[in-house]
């Protein structure tokens, strides 16, 4: 059978068709901008008018790319990679482990905009308490996530025990790092990277 125009400019063996590439850099500018607009002006001052102003799209375009303007800092290009290098490391490797190496592998392909983006953002942070809390929630409900990715990796139940255990260890290192870097306005990525794998290597000590 052969492929329809359409099919082609949305999907090919060569990677993201025309579609998905548009949708990327549509909300990579939406994201870019809300986050301009957070360090202007302050987050309460910024409205989702002024963003989606700002990334040319409607206001109903912004909400259909992030639920709230919380979403567009606490959501970030990262963990897409992260969970996508993590799913693609052998079943056999440790959840820990496979974790540690897709953490470093995508911190590690990091271009300067991504560098850029990442110290703004952690920068709002330390500055807007709603946004702590709202990444804090994020994180929480992030364990139920990486338990499935972990089953699936090994064909497992998500609700077990040891697999369940596992995801909480590993976002608990995740946030401890994250809380570390909020408080210490000098660290950069590099030094966030290697916070990460550090203490993600003493997590794959732990006999569990």
């Amino acid at each position: 059978m052969t492929s329809s125009p359409r099919e082609e400019l949305t999907a090919t063996p060569q990677g993201p068709g025309l579609r998905e590439r548009k949708k990327a850099r549509t909300r990579a500018t939406i994201r870019s901008e809300a986050i301009r607009l957070f360090t202007e002006q302050g987050f309460a001052a910024t409205t989702v008018e002024q963003i989606a102003a700002a990334a040319d799209v409607s206001p109903s375009t912004f909400f259909r790319y992030f639920p709230t303007k919380e979403a567009t800092v606490i959501t970030d290009e990262f963990d897409p990679r992260v969970f996508e290098t993590f799913m693609a490391q052998p079943p056999d490797v440790h959840p820990v482990t496979a974790f540690r190496l897709a953490v470093r592998d995508t911190l590690g392909a990091a271009n300067a905009a991504d560098r850029e983006q990442e110290h703004k953002r952690q920068a709002l942070y330390r500055t807007e308490p709603a946004l702590r809390s709202a990444l804090m929630e994020q994180m929480a409900s992030g364990v139920d996530e990486l338990a499935g990715m972990i089953a699936l990796r090994k064909g497992g139940d998500p609700e077990d025990p040891v697999t369940r255990t596992q995801a909480g260890a590993i976002i608990g290192v995740a946030l401890s790092v994250t809380r570390h870097a909020h408080t210490h306005p000098q660290m950069d990525m590099n030094e966030l990277g290697t916070r990460m794998d550090e203490a993600l290597q003493m997590l794959e000590s732990m006999p569990f």
